[in-house]
C-alpha cells in the first residue's frame, strides 16, 4: 500500500494532507525517512509519524454535524476563529469531509477514514450533495430552472447537468455531482439569482434530517453502508481497513 493512503486508512489525515507529511520529511518507514507519497509499505514494516509509530487503524467512524454560519469547515484555523471539530468532543483526530464556506450552513461529515474521505470528495466518484439556496431577484422562474438543469456556463467551464426543484418563490433545491468552488452560489448568480442563504441538506443520500445547527450525531451503520456503496467501496473492504490488511 503506498504510504500516503496507508496514513489516510489510519485516520492520521486526509489522502492530500498525508501527502503533504510525506513531502516534509516527518515520515519514516523503519527508521528510513521518505519523501515519496507513492513509496510502498510491505506488510511489517513500522512507519512512524514525527518519530512516533503511527497505530493501527481505528474502527472506520463518521459524524453527521449541522455547520453553522461562521464556523471554518476545518480542523485547524490560523486566524483563530471556530472549526467544524470543536463542535465535537471526540477522542480520535476526525477530518471534515470537503469543505463549505464560512458563510454556508448545513450537512458536513467528520471522519477519522482518509480513503472514505477521500472518496466522498473526488469529482471522479460523482457522490451527490444536494442544497437549499434562498435566492434573490425572485420570483424563480421556469427559465432558470431549465439553465440550471442543463448546466451553465462559468469561469471555469461549463457545469455538468443539475437535479433542479422550485421549492417557493425564491427557493430551489439543487443537487449536483461537482465540487467546483462556491459552484451553486456561481451557477445561482450566473442565471440572474444572487444567494441570500445556503445550506446543504443532503450527501449521496444522507440527509441533514432535523439535526439542529450546532449538532453532530453518529452516522449510522445502514448510512455508513449507504455512503460505502455511493463511493464504490464495500463494508468488507473498510473492515480490512480497519484491520490494518491491504484493500
Amino acid at each position: 500500500m503506498r504510504i500516503a493512503k496507508y496514513l489516510a486508512s489510519r485516520g492520521v489525515a486526509s489522502r492530500r494532507e498525508a501527502e503533504r507529511l510525506v513531502w516534509s520529511g516527518r515520515v519514516s518507514v523503519d527508521g528510513a525517512t521518505i519523501t515519496d507519497p507513492a513509496h510502498a509499505v510491505a506488510a511489517g514494516e513500522e512507519v512512524a509519524l514525527d518519530g512516533a509509530p503511527v497505530p493501527q487503524a481505528a474502527d472506520p467512524v463518521v459524524y453527521a454535524v449541522n455547520k453553522p454560519a461562521g464556523v471554518v469547515s476545518t480542523a485547524r484555523d490560523p486566524q483563530g476563529r471556530p472549526t467544524v471539530v470543536e463542535l465535537l468532543d471526540h477522542p480520535e483526530r476526525l477530518y471534515p469531509v470537503g469543505r463549505l464556506d464560512i458563510d454556508t450552513t448545513g450537512l458536513i461529515l467528520l471522519t477519522n477514514d482518509g480513503q472514505l474521505a477521500h472518496r466522498l470528495t473526488h469529482p471522479r466518484f460523482e457522490v451527490t450533495k444536494a442544497y437549499r439556496a434562498k435566492v434573490g431577484n425572485g420570483p424563480v422562474l421556469d427559465g432558470a430552472l431549465r439553465q440550471l438543469r442543463a448546466g451553465v456556463e462559468l469561469g471555469d467551464g461549463r457545469t455538468a447537468p443539475a437535479r433542479v426543484r422550485r421549492l417557493s418563490a425564491d427557493t430551489v433545491q439543487i443537487t449536483i455531482r461537482e465540487g467546483r468552488n462556491r459552484q451553486v452560489r456561481r451557477m445561482c448568480e450566473a442565471v440572474g439569482h444572487p444567494v441570500r442563504r445556503l445550506e446543504r441538506v443532503a450527501i449521496g443520500g444522507l440527509e441533514l434530517g432535523s439535526l439542529r445547527p450546532g449538532a453532530h450525531r453518529r452516522v449510522r451503520e445502514p448510512e455508513l453502508a449507504a455512503l460505502l456503496h455511493a463511493t464504490s467501496l464495500s463494508a468488507a473492504a473498510a473492515g480490512r481497513r480497519a484491520r490494518g490488511a491491504s484493500p
